[in-house]
This record gives structure tokens, sequence and C-alpha cells, in this order.
């Protein structure tokens, strides 16, 4: 098959979260196993750091990989959802992985993969953790689709596990409490393998101490240390809680030479050397327009508390959400003085925009509905003066569709 052709079979053969959502959530690890086991145990063949946590899993997985780079070390970076193109999801060395390495994996392995039912998520995992192995990568960066006890990452036996924090998000699939999200965080962490947590919250750091006990391992609460300060294009103010959990895992990570000018650098580069896209990124200078992932009621209020905090004229905020989303959670969060531009994501779980429209008058956030968050960008962009600022969010798949 040709790529189009592998991606196309990839994304109709069985529920893919970032389409479907809850409905393609596969609740056990035993295809994983399975899989790897098909594969001949790729996840055994490269060191790993596994990084769960509601928010900053994405950004502190990019970090990690960009300092270990610098260090000179060949990395693989897995990550999930993709913006743009599939491929972002697996990387070394900030490479994506090539079209023909993706339907080489699936024309050889296909009839496995109809036999067992395997989910988008499940098949991608296995592709990477086998295109790591075969590249031989010195470590990966694995970061968790979702969750963490069930993910389908979490067969790997990492060097050290990070949890950057816990929010309530995806409450239908993980508890709709702080705690029961935490135990589904903490279900990477294993036998003997030191944990990091980036963010103390005292609602939940119970969990991470009894948890570690039970396995008999370190656990180290980042936010609780002080560390220096470092240069960092990423410039959202969240990248500052996200951090300290970075350097908190370089610091223990012993068995690796990583030198301070690898820190300085890995972090200064790390947008270059990884292709981050989506965190606080800036896509115009007149008039100031920015573009955020940040899609939780944790991640918004953060994000939109720096929005608050820059100087215009006028703001313009073009929004969009997925259809399971808590919106009397996360509308409040959003400023009244604002013209609004509503949208739905172009994926099969956008919320309907006049559903979101309704809504979010009921919270005196006032403006005009759009088929497509593109159309929703170029309305704000005619409207707006230099001196404005224009905001694109509310899920990762309304910034993917102006990208």
């Amino acid at each position: 098959m040709t790529y189009k052709e592998t991606l196309n079979w990839m994304f109709s053969q069985l529920p893919m979260y970032q389409q479907k959502g809850p409905s393609a959530y596969n609740a056990k690890l035993s295809t994983s196993y399975a899989l790897a086991e098909h594969l001949n145990y790729p996840q055994k063949k490269f060191k790993s750091i596994h990084v769960a946590g509601t928010n900053g899993k994405g950004s502190s997985s990019h970090m990690l990989a960009s300092i270990l780079q610098e260090a000179g070390y060949k990395v693989g970076l897995y990550t999930s959802p993709h913006l743009k193109d599939f491929r972002e999801r697996i990387k070394i060395n900030g490479v994506s992985i090539s079209e023909e390495a993706v339907s080489a994996f699936i024309d050889e392995n296909k009839s496995y993969l109809e036999t067992n039912r395997l989910s988008f998520f499940e098949m991608t995992v296995g592709m990477a953790f086998d295109y790591f192995a075969k590249q031989e990568v010195d470590i990966a960066i694995i970061e968790v689709g979702l969750g963490g006890r069930l993910d389908s990452t979490n067969i790997i036996i990492p060097e050290i596990s990070l949890i950057t924090n816990i929010g309530l998000d995806h409450q239908d699939l993980l508890g709709n409490t702080l705690e029961k999200i935490a135990y589904e965080k903490a279900g990477i962490i294993k036998e003997g393998v030191p944990v990091v947590v980036s963010e103390y919250q005292e609602e939940v750091a119970s969990v991470f101490k009894e948890i570690t006990s039970e396995k008999k391992t370190t656990l180290t609460f980042a936010s609780e240390k002080e560390y220096r300060k470092y240069k960092l294009p990423l410039q959202g103010n969240y990248q500052e809680k996200n951090i300290k959990g970075v350097l908190e895992v370089i610091s223990q990570l012993s068995s690796f030479n990583i030198q301070e000018s690898d820190i300085v650098k890995g972090l200064s580069n790390v947008i270059k050397n990884t292709g981050l896209l989506g965190r606080w990124q800036i896509l115009a200078k007149k008039p100031l327009t920015i573009c955020d992932t940040a899609h939780n009621k944790e991640g918004l209020s953060l994000v939109l508390s720096q929005v608050g905090q820059q100087e215009f004229r006028e703001l313009h905020m073009v929004i969009g959400f997925v259809k399971e989303k808590d919106l009397d959670g996360i509308l409040p969060l959003f400023p009244k003085k604002a013209i609004y531009y509503f949208c739905k994501p172009q994926v099969p779980r956008g919320l309907d925009v006049e559903i979101l429209k309704e809504k979010a008058g009921f919270y005196n956030l006032l403006g005009e509905s759009y088929s497509s968050a593109k159309k929703a960008y170029e309305a704000a962009m005619q409207r707006a003066d230099p001196e404005d600022l224009i905001f694109i969010g509310g899920s990762t798949f309304t910034v993917s569709d102006v990208l």
C-alpha cells in the first residue's frame, strides 16, 4: 500500500480515539503484550523514560528528548495525538518516521493486526517500539496516550517514570475524582523504577506515596525543590511547572552522561530539535496571534490567565471543543470581554458549533459561529486591528485545523 492508503486503512480499521473518543478506548493490556510477542519484544531492546500526566506530558517529553539529543544520544520520541501528520508521533532525533517505514510495518503485520483486531493506538505503539528497536535508539521517551495503568505504552520497564500532574480530564474513562485519576496515572509505576512527579498536589500526593511504597521505589516531588533557571523558547507560563519535573528526571538519569551545557542547549533548542507544535505558539505578530492545545480546566485556566496578561486593544477568541468536554466547568474560565468565533473541530468528536454558541451565551461569551476553525480564524484576522490579540484553542483539533 502507498502511505496514504496505509493511513486510510489504519484510520478506518477500528475506532481511533482521536476521531471517535471514548468508544475507541481499549481498556486492557493483553493485546499490547500479544503484539509485542508477535514483534519479538521490541520494548525490551531499548531504554526508555515513561511520561504520564493530565497536562504537560507532551512538552515534558519533548524537553527530555531535546536534552538527551544534545548530549549526543540517539533518542526516540513517541507522542500523541499528532497535529498535522501521523508521522509526528514517532521520531528519532527530531526526524519523523518515514512514510515507507509506516507502510512497511503495516504491510508486514497486516494479517496479524486484522485477525487480532488491534485498536489504532495499539498498532501505533507497536509500530513505534518496533521502529525504535530496529533503529537501535539509545533511549526513547514514551508519552502515555490516555491514563497510564491500561495504556498501550504500559508494557515498558523504563529507567524512570515521570508524572507531570493530575487534573480532571477524560473522567468518563479514568474516574470522576482527582484521586481516581491519580490512581490510573500511577499505574505506570513499576517495581524499583524511580518516580518523579512534577507538581505536588495535596489531594493526590498520598496516592503516589502509597503506590511507590508498595513498589519499593523512590518518589520525588520536583516542585518541592529549587532548580537553576533556564532559557526556554516555549513561552507558556505553565512550562515553569513542567521544567522542574524534566530537570529532576535528568538529574536521576545516572546511566547517561549529561552535562550542564546539554541541558542549556537542549531546553533552548527544544522546538528546533523536536518540532514541538501548538504550545503557546505565536502564529503572527500583528495582530499577535497565539494558539495553544490546552483543552481541560487546569490547562485552560493557566493559558487564559496568560492571555489576560498580554497587552492588546481588543481580544478575539477562536474556540472549538470536542463533545465530551464539561463545558459548564470550562466556559466560565473564558473572558467575557472578547469577540468570539465559535467553530467545530474537523473530527467526528467535534462539538456542534450551534450547541457551543448557545452554551457559551449562558456565560455571556458572545460571537458568531463558523463551519470550520479555518473560517473562524480568517474572520478573526479580517476583523482584528494590528494592536489586537487573536487566540485559537479549546481543543488540540481546533489548533491542528489552523496550523
